[in-house]
């Protein structure tokens, strides 16, 4: 049974994030609160949850100082951030130092149960397998995709797993890569092999974290222009970096219109929110001038190193 921390210094703010969090009776889903930072670590000495939605602004210890501690402290717990206007060069900062994702306070009913059930789905994944072996030098796999989206999840556990195998990187690194990808991954069926329109990209995402595939998809799916495309993955993982390739066969776009890594403004607008958990949580993302190729680099850490 999932816990849900919920850290906000507003009683009404909290109340709020639990209603939207348990609407979902079927989820069964624990909401626990806490009124700032400090008060959540010490709730997590005697319970740790499995994912933390917290507020960035709040007195005696903020959403930026709990992330710090909680990666110390529970790095295999992921930080959602509600981020607030005017807090968004914060919330860089944050997810430059562990968080996981973010949620526009303004977007909260619609974006935040499908933020934390994507989080949580991407963190069991650590959960699903256990070190098999720790003498691999390198690992390579090929995947070609029909469009069926029900593919990425599977897909991304595996890519989590080869992760692990490898030793590569921490609990909180490997939550951020899960993430990262599975952003590309739905990028490429959805504006690429599906060309959705934004709204029904969303309602693409809302429904895939339910289990079902949207209206607007099937009927994507079987158009012709769309019903034989493929996304093809290239992954190459050493004892140095992790390299994916994703490709889509769709028209592309224009590389010019992805939003700078740095820029406080994407996250205002809500808009480009894949891309910016992309390049917070890779060290390299960079797409072929048509616009259907993404390649995501990750270094290996040098505490990675060092532990190796």
């Amino acid at each position: 049974m999932p816990i849900i921390l919920v850290v906000d210094d507003s009683p009404v703010d909290r109340l709020l994030t639990g209603r939207l969090l348990g609407k979902e009776k079927e989820l069964d889903w624990v909401i626990e609160y806490a009124e700032n930072g400090r008060e959540a670590l010490a709730f997590m000495k005697d319970v740790v949850p499995h994912v933390v939605v917290t507020d960035l602004m709040m007195p005696d210890m903020d959403g930026l100082e709990l992330v710090a501690n909680v990666r110390t402290e529970h790095p295999e717990v992921p930080i959602i951030l509600m981020t607030g206007q005017g807090s968004e060069t914060l919330a860089l900062e944050a997810l430059e130092r562990g968080a996981a994702s973010y949620v526009p306070k303004g977007q909260l009913a619609d974006k935040l149960l499908d933020t934390v059930k994507q989080v949580l789905t991407v963190a069991r994944a650590d959960s699903r397998y256990q070190h098999l072996t720790e003498c691999f030098l390198k690992s390579q796999l090929s995947v070609q995709l029909d469009n069926d989206l029900a593919l990425i999840c599977p897909l991304v556990d595996l890519l989590q797993k080869m992760l692990t195998d490898m030793r590569f990187c921490d609990a909180t690194e490997r939550v951020h890569l899960g993430i990262a990808l599975e952003e590309a991954l739905l990028n490429a069926f959805c504006h690429g092999s599906f060309t959705l329109p934004g709204d029904q990209v969303q309602q693409a995402r809302s429904e895939l974290s339910q289990g079902r595939v949207a209206p607007c998809v099937q009927e994507r799916r079987s158009h012709p222009a769309c019903q034989d495309r493929k996304i093809f993955v290239d992954v190459q993982i050493s004892q140095q970096e992790a390299r994916f390739v994703i490709r889509d066969q769709g028209p592309g776009f224009a590389p010019s219109a992805v939003p700078k890594r740095h820029d406080p403004k994407t996250l205002e607008r809500g808009r480009g929110r894949g891309l910016v958990l992309m390049r917070h949580f890779m060290d390299e993302v960079t797409f072929n001038p048509a616009g259907n190729e993404v390649t995501l680099v990750k270094h290996r850490t040098k505490r990675m190193n060092e532990e190796g």
